[in-house]
């Protein structure tokens, strides 16, 4: 079957969140594709759509529906056809797609450390007693707990460029953000120390994009093979398959990071209580082939080790 390639005439429509950080993942999709297929950056069309997520700053992502919030009516314009493929930052995307759609492409994935932003604290182990931190991830907020009970969490929710507001404004004094982001905007100088992830174990799939497209869509099967990069692929599924067997959400305070090493993987995880008081971690390696069951085989740890009343909150 003869592929036929988007021109500028019919191009391919890349759906995207309208944000400087989601826009930038979006052109580095279409750079890629531009040069998989020596095609002309006419031949794309980026179109932006504003989600619930982006719509409603004002409160916790938990009271208002959760991660789904940022894919929702991007996966809706994808079924009804109004873009191609969707382009997303993967520590957003729920663990399961809706019927007829698939999330199996992957981008290199970039740095997968937090990023500690503060205008005039250095690292975080330098924030003074009783400082106010500002951010909207329910894993920072309760690592930051664990870590250090005596700072005052406040929400903090926005793209990179609000948050740095807030920061100016005095909202708060330091505040979290992902080095991945940062460095695909070109603003990697923004953070004043990055967090080593034996310090803060990152989100899930922290660091990767992720393109899912239409499952009957053999055309956008095809182009995007092309682009797939299979080790983050790799990881990905083991750290996924972890977060479904917890049934992760914006709801749950979770963090893993999978490691390659020629053909093995390790997984790392962590969960804990919102408020810090309870932590946790264990670890799991065995060949890359078995990633998803590794992934499946942390979570069980995990929840064998947490004591009674521990999800209480939930």
């Amino acid at each position: 079957m003869t592929l036929t390639l988007p021109s500028p005439a019919a191009p391919l429509n890349i759906g995207t969140r309208g944000s400087p950080l989601a826009l930038a993942q979006a052109h580095e999709t279409r750079a890629r594709l531009m040069a998989a297929f020596d095609l002309p950056e006419a031949a794309f069309r980026i179109v932006v759509i504003k989600t619930t997520g982006d719509r409603v700053l004002d409160r916790p992502l938990k009271e208002i529906g959760g991660k789904g919030l940022f894919t929702k009516e991007i996966e809706e314009a994808l079924l009804d056809g109004s873009i191609d493929i969707a382009v997303h930052s993967m520590k957003d995307m729920p663990v399961a797609q809706p019927d007829g759609l698939l999330l199996d492409t992957y981008l290199p994935r970039e740095d997968v450390r937090d990023a500690f932003v503060s205008p005039h604290v250095a690292r975080l182990t330098d924030l003074p007693q009783g400082a106010v931190v500002g951010s909207s991830s329910l894993r920072r907020r309760a690592q930051l707990a664990a870590r250090r009970p005596d700072l005052q969490l406040v929400e903090f929710r926005g793209n990179v460029q609000t948050r740095m507001k807030k920061l100016e404004e005095g909202v708060a004094v330091a505040t979290f953000l992902a080095m991945a982001g940062l460095n695909r905007l070109g603003m990697a100088n923004v953070a004043r120390s990055a967090i080593e992830p034996e310090e803060m174990l990152p989100a899930v799939a922290q660091g990767a994009i992720g393109i899912e497209r239409r499952a009957s869509d053999s055309r956008a099967a095809t182009m995007l093979a092309a682009i797939h990069d299979s080790e983050t692929g790799q990881r990905l599924a083991a750290e996924r398959a972890y977060l479904a067997a917890l049934d992760g959400s914006c709801e749950t305070p979770i963090a893993g990071l999978a490691t390659l090493i020629g053909r093995q993987i390790t997984l790392r995880g962590e969960i804990l209580r919102p408020d810090g008081s309870e932590t946790i971690t264990g670890s799991v390696s065995g060949p890359v082939a078995d990633g998803a069951a590794l992934g499946t085989e942390l979570a069980r740890q995990l929840l064998a080790q947490a004591p009674k009343g521990f999800f209480d909150w939930r």
